[in-house]
């Protein structure tokens, strides 16, 4: 018996010999491998406690009433959520992560690697982007160069995300509650001074900002992260943990720590508030907001290590494994940022913002509207296992793909990110109604692309988190 449980946790861990968890980046995860409703919770509020929440409360807060600003938010969260339902239940359903959900929803085989690119791509970026301000942060509020800080963050984030879900689910039940416990106690001392009514009846001190700007910012931010939820959903076992835990997600992001930064940003007249935060937290309190800051810069690597795997077995038919994945990307993009070239590539990285919401449109008008290639994924869910062949292309979908990427990249009115979403949901479930979207040949799945990198003794249970 000892010797059993030895294997099925060397298997868990990836495999004999591997470096962290492979968390089932070319298989659906396991039924009995779901966590509870709790855990996951946990793991969605962190994504919604951040400094930079505030810091985009109270630019919008200088820019319009208290009650305008309440009507953003609602717009903005409105919109992410139903992105974030639809295509995560998709992925709750299918136990399949978006890169390798592609394949048989909207894309084909081929299709996916595309799609698994582009995703890498953004999100190794972010996090770049991210860890170089993390180390801007820290230089400057205890010293030490930016750079020496960027490497520490760098090198933490990637250990976390090396050995998986699991594991950041722990280091979120730890940094959540003592996240928002801090600053709930840091902004009330700081409102404690001023009168509340006041603060929300008070007119925006600064220069005017249109609903749609606001509602762009608000919900144009997080687009990308709707997109890939199923990265996490994955991991659910009901349909309705899934909505309630991105609602819970969406009103303490948006309606508590967004509408808190207009509050701040009334008080104070500017966006520049995360000083209010960190002031009277102490030494502590930095910590936990750095912390914080952490545990979501740890998605960007998590999301993007998936992505090069299955980019990697479509394109060079190799079975990389997700732990060594995220050493390299780990350590590529905690390089660049502590070099400091991360942020030379932020335009480039908001272009691909606007090109990853299409891939969001076609996968909901696919899998929920149109369903003509779904059908092998609802043959297999009851086993667990994977269909047997995949739609090799799919070319009217990169077709998609391309013209709502122009609407949203060159269509001047509306929320870009929203724009190019909602052209592709269009065009997709009008045409493959209409029967004008058809797939490409097909490609046979190896035997060998189910399995892990590192094999552990027959009869074990599979490779994952």
């Amino acid at each position: 018996m000892a010797a059993h449980k030895k294997t099925d946790a060397a298997t868990e861990a990836g495999g004999a010999g591997a470096v962290g968890s492979d968390d089932y980046a070319l298989s659906r995860v396991p039924r009995e491998k779901r966590l509870g409703f709790w855990t996951m919770l946990l793991q969605w509020l962190a994504q919604s406690g951040s400094i930079s929440q505030f810091t985009l409360g109270a630019t919008i807060g200088v820019g319009m009433s208290f009650g305008d600003a309440f009507l953003a938010f609602t717009l903005g969260a409105v919109i992410l959520e139903v992105v974030i339902f639809a295509i995560g239940l998709a992925g709750m359903r299918e136990g399949l992560a978006t890169p390798l959900l592609t394949r048989w929803v909207g894309f084909g085989r081929n299709g996916s690697a595309l799609v698994s690119l582009v995703i890498s791509i953004s999100l190794v970026g972010w996090f770049g982007v991210q860890n170089t301000i993390f180390g801007d942060s820290v230089s400057s509020l205890v010293g030490g160069p930016s750079w020496l800080w960027c490497a520490v963050a760098g090198v933490a984030i990637t250990v976390l995300v090396i050995f998986g879900f699991r594991y950041m689910a722990v280091f979120a039940k730890i940094v959540t509650p003592l996240f928002f416990a801090m600053v709930a106690w840091s902004v009330t001392d700081a409102l404690s001074e001023h009168s509340l009514s006041e603060l929300i009846h008070s007119p925006a001190p600064g220069q005017a900002i249109p609903l749609s700007v606001a509602a762009t910012a608000i919900a144009g931010g997080y687009m990308t992260g709707a997109i890939v939820s199923p990265e996490m959903t994955r991991y659910n076992r009901k349909g309705s943990h899934v909505f309630l835990q991105s609602a819970s997600s969406m009103i303490l992001s948006e309606y508590i720590v967004g509408l808190t930064g207009v509050l701040l940003g009334h008080m104070v007249g500017s966006g520049q508030v995360s000083q209010i935060v960190l002031s009277t937290s102490g030494v502590f309190g930095v910590l936990v907001v750095l912390m914080s800051t952490a545990k979501i810069n740890d998605w960007n690597l998590y999301g993007s290590s998936l992505g090069v795997v299955n980019f990697f077995q479509v394109v060079f038919g190799k079975r990389l494994h997700r732990g060594a994945v995220t050493i390299a990307l780990g350590v590529a993009g905690t390089v660049l940022s502590a070099v400091g070239i991360m942020t030379h590539f932020t335009d480039f990285l908001s272009v691909l913002g606007v090109a990853i919401p299409p891939v969001g449109g076609i996968i909901v008008a696919e899998y929920w509207v149109v369903r003509r290639m779904r059908a092998p994924l609802d043959a297999t869910r009851e086993a667990g296992t994977l269909p047997a062949v995949s739609p090799t292309w799919v070319p009217m979908s990169l077709v998609i793909w391309a013209v709502a990427f122009c609407v949203g990249k060159f269509y001047d009115g509306g929320i870009p990110a929203l724009n190019s979403l909602l052209t592709a949901f269009v065009l997709y479930s009008v045409l493959g109604l209409a029967g004008w979207i058809r797939t490409y040949g097909t490609t046979t799945l190896d035997d060998a692309d189910d399995t892990a990198p590192s094999q552990a003794a027959p009869g074990t249970a599979p490779v994952g988190a």
